[in-house]
C-alpha cells in the first residue's frame, strides 16, 4: 500500500499544536492558491490509478487527513471508476482521540467509505511508555547539564531537538496529568503503561492496525506479546 504522507491542500493539522479548526484565510494562502491551487481530487486518483496499472503499486492511502479528504478521495474515485484509497493512516493514542471525534471514524466505517486506520504514535512519541515521567524531555528541564546530557544520550523523540518540538502536543500539563493517572491504572491492573496503552489502541473499533516503532528486538518482542494476547 502506497501512502499520501501528506494532504495535497490546506488542512488543519494538529501536529505542532495548532488548533484543528478550519481557518478559510489559510485556506486562501497563494501557497495553497498559487500556480493552479492543490491538486483536486480526481488528478490524485488518476494519479494513483496510473501507478497501479503499471504494477508499481497495489492499493494507496492517505496521511494524516481528516474526514473530508477521506470521503472527498473515495467518492471521486468511485465516481472514475478507479481504485479508491484502502487506508487513512493518523496519530491515535490513549491522550489524542480526535480522530474517534472528529468524523474521521464515521467515515472510515465499514458502513460508510470501510477505509481501514493505521494509528501511529500510539505510545504518544514515547511518553505513554512512562521513561519521561521522573526525567522529563530534553526541552523541557530546567537544568542546561541535564539537557545537554539527554541530547547527547537521547532515550527517545523527546530528547532529539526537532521531533521533540514537533511532538510538543505530548508533552502538554494536560497529557502529562493524564499520563500519570493512566500509569496508575496500569500498575493498579498488573500491567506496565506500555501494555495498557497498546492493547487499550488494540480494541478500539476505529483501529485497523497499529503502526509501532522500537529502537531493539526487545520492544518488538513486548508489543508482539501485547497485541496478541487474548485477554
Amino acid at each position: 500500500v502506497y501512502q499520501l504522507h501528506w494532504p495535497a491542500r490546506y488542512s488543519p493539522q494538529s501536529n505542532w499544536g495548532q488548533s484543528l479548526a478550519y481557518n478559510i484565510n489559510a485556506d486562501k494562502n497563494p501557497y495553497w492558491r498559487g500556480l493552479g491551487g492543490p491538486t483536486s481530487f480526481e488528478d490524485l486518483c488518476l494519479a494513483m490509478q496510473e501507478l497501479i496499472d503499471e504494477g508499481k503499486i497495489r492499493g494507496w492511502g492517505m496521511c494524516n487527513d481528516n474526514a473530508y479528504g477521506l470521503t472527498g478521495c473515495t467518492r471521486t474515485a468511485k465516481a472514475l471508476g478507479v481504485t479508491p484509497p484502502c487506508s487513512l493512516q493518523g496519530d491515535f493514542s490513549l491522550i489524542d482521540r480526535k480522530s474517534e471525534e472528529n468524523g474521521v471514524a464515521e467515515a472510515a466505517s465499514p458502513y460508510n467509505e470501510n477505509v481501514g486506520f493505521m494509528s501511529y504514535n500510539a505510545l504518544a512519541g514515547g511518553m505513554l511508555t512512562g521513561k519521561y515521567m521522573n526525567k522529563p524531555a530534553a526541552l523541557d528541564n530546567t537544568d542546561r547539564a541535564k539537557i545537554m546530557e539527554a541530547l547527547e544520550n537521547p532515550r527517545g523523540r523527546m530528547d532529539e531537538l526537532g521531533w521533540s518540538q514537533t511532538l510538543y502536543r505530548y508533552r502538554t500539563e494536560a497529557a502529562q496529568e493524564a499520563i500519570v493517572e493512566y500509569s496508575k491504572i496500569a500498575k493498579d491492573a498488573g500491567m506496565s503503561l506500555t501494555e495498557l496503552s497498546q492493547r487499550w489502541t488494540r480494541q478500539r473499533s476505529l483501529i485497523t492496525t497499529t503502526l509501532v516503532g522500537h529502537s531493539n528486538i526487545d520492544q518488538l518482542k513486548e508489543s508482539v506479546n501485547y497485541f496478541t494476547k487474548s485477554q
